[in-house]
């Protein structure tokens, strides 16, 4: 079939014009609005929920950016504080802190010591909260429905509760998952009876994610096998330690927990066609940090900053912060190093602020997400 010129110059003009279309349709998209986040989680994201039901995380948390305990078990910021800085909102107060509260953009339904599959032990027995992902949703739902209702007495009410029409609009987050994983090991259980159970435990995260939100944000577990609070309590061999020091055979689980993961959410798309849910990488970033840490300041990628003895400077039985009695005296035992900047992590178990930071900027523009959006287009699905 033959073309003459002017059939040419009609595609030429057509393609130009569903170029510029495509362009015009891309620039439409402006970036998200999100008038609140609601938050899902365990430590590496609880702004004060664990310290409001069970006690003050002590110093020296927070004093490298609050300059005293704020509910954070850090010495600053966390990753979640990171991300509403960037979307322009102020920091999440817990729900279950009743002091100095303000839910205007949102509330933390996270708490130090969560999983996602309810635990068959107390606080003080395992170290594990009875706040699991399910009660976490509980409690959404009550703090969704009642605050409405506080709302319209009108007054300081109208000031710090949301209003009805930014839980439609909110970006919920999620990072949980980690505590399910380790909760096994300190069980005494092999990686193969920890990986048996991780399908119940994404099989329960679905079933509940499911029942709300329209925007999801959905951090995976990072690499449990760098960290020193495993390392320590659960020995392996000489030869399931990788090149950069970290334990083989728990970050291998938890990378299968994240390719489940993964396929949770591919499933949650199809379930709710209507939403937005952004997969994110954690894991990869943060063993980055951690294999590449000297490159990026980090002097110290897997020593504890804050704690007293062995390898790690860590000690189970003496945390963060933690004194000894001597001649009628509370020494500090585990004080914190002089710069906490120079550390990937801070008490054996969580980040630094600087360590969080890090994190947080290889997320935010997408670089490690599915789909690649960065956060302030999680809102589109495509």
């Amino acid at each position: 079939m033959a073309y003459d010129g002017s059939s040419i110059i009609v595609v030429a003009i057509f393609g130009v014009f569903l170029v510029n279309l495509t362009s015009s349709l891309v620039l439409a998209k402006g970036p998200c609005q999100f008038p609140a986040i609601f938050n899902f989680g365990d430590s590496n994201s609880d702004t004060g929920g664990l310290s409001a039901a069970f006690g003050q995380a002590p110093p020296p948390n927070g004093m490298s950016y609050f300059g005293h305990p704020a509910g954070r078990y850090c010495d600053g910021r966390l990753v979640i504080d990171f991300l509403a800085e960037s979307l322009g909102l102020p920091y999440l107060s817990a729900f279950l802190d009743s002091l100095g509260t303000n839910f205007t953009h949102g509330a933390n339904f996270a708490t130090a010591g969560s999983t996602i599959r309810p635990q068959n032990t107390t606080l003080h027995q395992s170290g594990f909260s009875p706040i699991s992902l399910n009660v976490q949703f509980y409690e959404f739902h009550d703090f969704h429905v009642r605050s409405q209702i506080v709302r319209k007495r009108g007054g300081v009410y109208e000031t710090i509760l949301p209003k009805e029409e930014d839980f439609s609009s909110a970006l919920f987050t999620f990072d949980i998952g980690q505590n399910d994983l380790t909760s096994g090991y300190f069980l005494n259980m092999s990686v193969d009876e920890v990986k048996a159970y991780v399908p119940d435990v994404l099989n329960q995260f679905h079933t509940i994610i499911k029942a709300r939100g329209r925007y999801f944000w959905i951090h995976n577990t990072g690499p449990v096998g760098c960290l020193p609070y495993v390392m320590e309590r659960i020995p392996v061999l000489a030869g399931q330690i990788d090149r950069y020091g970290c334990a083989s055979p728990f970050n291998e689980v938890a990378q299968f927990f994240n390719h489940g993961l993964k396929k949770t959410v591919q499933q949650l798309r199809k379930d709710l066609p209507h939403a937005a849910i952004t997969y994110v990488d954690v894991y990869s970033v943060k063993y980055s940090l951690i294999s590449q840490g000297r490159n990026h300041g980090f002097n110290q990628p897997l020593r504890t900053c804050c704690g007293h003895g062995g390898k790690y400077n860590y000690n189970k039985n003496l945390g963060c912060g933690g004194k000894v009695h001597k001649q009628g005296k509370d020494v500090l035992v585990a004080a914190p190093c002089q710069d906490p900047s120079t550390h990937v992590n801070w008490d054996g178990v969580h980040f630094t602020e600087a360590a969080n930071r890090y994190i947080f900027e290889r997320i935010v523009d997408g670089s490690f997400s599915d789909p690649p959006h960065p956060l302030n287009m999680a809102c589109y699905r495509n």
